[in-house]
C-alpha cells in the first residue's frame, strides 16, 4: 500500500499527535494489550484485542472453512444465507460485493434485518435444498438473530426433516454460547468457534468474516497473506513509520482539532467496503460527546462547498481515478487529504487491518474507549424488553419519538405541509460543527428532499 498525504496547515496538528504516541509508547502498549492506554479498567477492552494477531492465529484455522466451501459444491448448493445482525455481519457482505460471485463459489446473501420485507422477499428466495444458511451471532444470544434462525429452520424443517434441515444449517459463535450449544443439540453440518477476545466489529479477519468468504471463493491464503503483511507494519514501533499509527494520528489529530468529518471516497469497484468503515469508526469513537463522522460520498470538484470540518481520505485502485482532480482541488484549497493505494481488491484485508489499529489509536487521542459498545448493548436490552411486552400484551407497543444529546428523531404522522417547519424548527440553533443526518425509510419520502432544498433556499 502506498500512502500520500496532503496536510498542508493541518500538518502541525498530526505531528502534535504523533509526538503523543511517542511520549506514551502508544504503539508499543497496544502490541502488548495494555488497557491502561484507553482506561484504568480492563472491562471490555483486555478481552477486546484478539484482533491484533487475528492475521496469524486465522492462517492455521482454515482448514474447516475450505472444508466446509468444497463439500458445498460437491453437494450441488448454489446458495448460502446469513443470518446475522450488526458488524459481525458487514464483512461477509464485503466479501461478497467486491470478490462475488466467483463461479467456483456460492451466492452469498446477508440478512441482518428484522424489517417484514425483507424478510418476506428473502424467504421467497430461500431453497432449502440448495441454500446453506449460516447462522452468526458472537454472543449467541442476539434476539434478532435467533429470531430469523428460527424462521429460517422451520421452512428447512417442513421441506427437509430435521435431519436434511440440520446438513443445511452451519454456526459461527463464541464458544460456549448458547447457539453453540443449539447447534449442537440440533446437529449442524459445522459449528465455528473464532476467537471471543475479539468483538463483532473487529471480526473480519476472524470466521465470522473468513467462512463466508471461503463459500464466496475468495482465495483466503492471498487474502490473509496481506492482511499479515499489513499487521507486520503496524508492529513498527515508530509511529512515524507505522501506517496504522500514523492514520490514526491523522484521524485523532485533526478530529481533535475540528476536522471531525471523515469524508470517504471508493472506488466502484470495492464501494461496499464503505459499510464496514462506516460502523468501525462510527461505533468505535462516536462517545462520550465525542466522535469522528464518517461520511460516504464522491468528493465535489467545487471545493468552497465544504466547511472547515472535513478530512478527506480516498481508496484507488490502478487505473483511471475518477476522484484525483476532485481530491487535488480540495488539496490546494486547503482542505486535508490522505490518499491510499491498494494494488488490487486483495489489499482490502490489509485495509482492514490497517484502519482497525488507525481506530484504535484515534480513540486514545480522543479520549474514548474504542471497544465497548454501550449504545448497542442499550439497543438489545430494549428490543428484548420490547418483545417480552408485546408477547404479553399480544400486540406490539408503539414507541413516542425518541429525543438524543446530540439530535432529535423526528418521526410519526407527519403530512407533507408539516416537514418544512418540523425541519426549520430543528434547524433553527443549528451551527457548525452541527450536523443532519436524513434516514429514509419504505416508503420514501419525496416530500423530505423537497423541504431540504427550500430550507437550503
Amino acid at each position: 500500500m502506498i500512502r500520500t498525504e496532503g496536510l498542508g496547515a493541518h500538518a502541525a496538528a498530526v505531528e502534535a499527535a504523533l509526538d503523543r504516541l511517542v511520549e506514551v509508547r502508544a504503539v508499543e502498549r497496544i502490541l502488548a494489550r495494555d488497557y491502561t492506554l484507553w482506561r484504568p479498567d480492563p472491562d471490555e477492552i483486555a478481552d477486546r484485542l484478539g484482533w491484533l494477531d487475528a492475521p496469524s492465529r486465522a492462517n492455521g484455522r482454515l482448514g474447516p472453512a475450505r472444508a466446509l466451501a468444497a463439500e458445498a459444491r460437491a453437494a450441488g448448493l448454489s446458495r448460502a444465507l446469513l443470518a446475522g445482525m450488526g458488524g459481525s455481519s458487514l464483512a461477509p457482505e464485503v466479501f461478497q460485493r467486491v470478490f462475488g460471485p466467483d463461479p467456483e463459489g456460492l451466492d452469498l446473501e446477508v440478512l441482518d434485518t428484522t424489517d417484514p420485507a425483507a424478510v418476506a422477499r428473502a424467504r421467497a428466495d430461500y431453497e432449502p435444498s440448495l441454500t446453506l444458511v449460516l447462522v452468526s451471532s458472537k454472543s449467541g444470544t442476539t434476539v434478532e438473530t435467533l429470531s430469523l434462525f428460527k424462521r429460517l429452520w422451520r421452512d428447512a424443517v417442513e421441506t427437509l426433516g430435521e435431519a436434511g434441515a440440520a446438513e443445511r444449517f452451519v454456526a459461527i459463535t463464541d464458544p460456549g454460547s448458547a447457539l453453540a450449544e443449539t447447534a449442537g443439540e440440533l446437529g449442524f453440518r459445522a459449528v465455528f468457534l473464532p476467537d471471543p477476545d475479539v468483538g463483532g466489529r473487529y471480526s473480519a479477519l476472524t470466521e465470522f468474516g473468513l467462512v463466508p468468504a471461503a463459500l464466496v471463493g475468495v482465495d483466503l491464503d492471498r487474502l490473509l497473506g496481506r492482511a499479515r503483511a499489513m499487521a507486520e507494519a503496524c508492529a513498527v514501533p515508530d509511529p512515524r513509520a507505522n501506517p496504522g499509527a500514523r492514520l490514526g494520528a491523522v484521524l485523532g489529530g485533526l478530529a481533535a482539532a475540528g476536522r471531525d468529518k471523515l469524508t470517504l471516497w471508493l472506488p466502484p469497484p470495492i464501494a461496499a467496503f464503505g459499510a464496514w468503515l462506516e460502523q468501525l469508526i462510527a461505533e468505535s469513537t462516536g462517545k462520550d460527546g465525542t466522535g469522528i463522522l464518517p461520511v460516504l460520498e464522491t468528493p465535489h470538484s467545487q471545493p468552497e462547498r465544504y466547511g472547515d470540518d472535513r478530512l478527506f481520505v480516498g481508496l484507488r485502485l490502478p487505473g483511471p481515478d475518477a476522484s484525483g482532480d476532485a481530491l487535488d482541488a480540495l488539496c490546494t484549497a486547503g482542505h486535508p487529504v490522505v490518499r491510499l493505494d491498494l494494488a488490487d481488491r486483495y489489499d482490502l484485508s490489509g485495509q482492514i487491518y490497517l484502519w482497525e489499529f488507525a481506530t484504535a489509536v484515534a480513540g486514545f487521542l480522543l479520549g474514548v474507549q474504542p471497544f465497548d459498545q454501550p449504545d448497542v448493548e442499550a439497543a438489545k436490552a430494549r428490543a428484548k424488553e420490547l418483545l417480552d411486552r408485546s408477547r404479553g400484551e399480544g400486540t406490539v407497543p408503539e414507541d413516542p419519538p425518541v429525543a438524543f444529546d446530540a439530535g432529535v428523531a423526528i418521526h410519526g404522522d407527519l403530512h407533507a405541509a408539516d416537514l418544512p417547519g418540523a425541519l426549520a424548527a430543528l434547524l433553527e440553533d443549528a451551527r457548525p460543527p452541527e450536523y443532519l443526518a436524513v434516514l429514509a425509510w419504505l416508503p420514501p419520502f419525496p416530500e423530505l428532499a423537497a423541504a431540504l432544498g427550500r430550507l437550503r433556499e
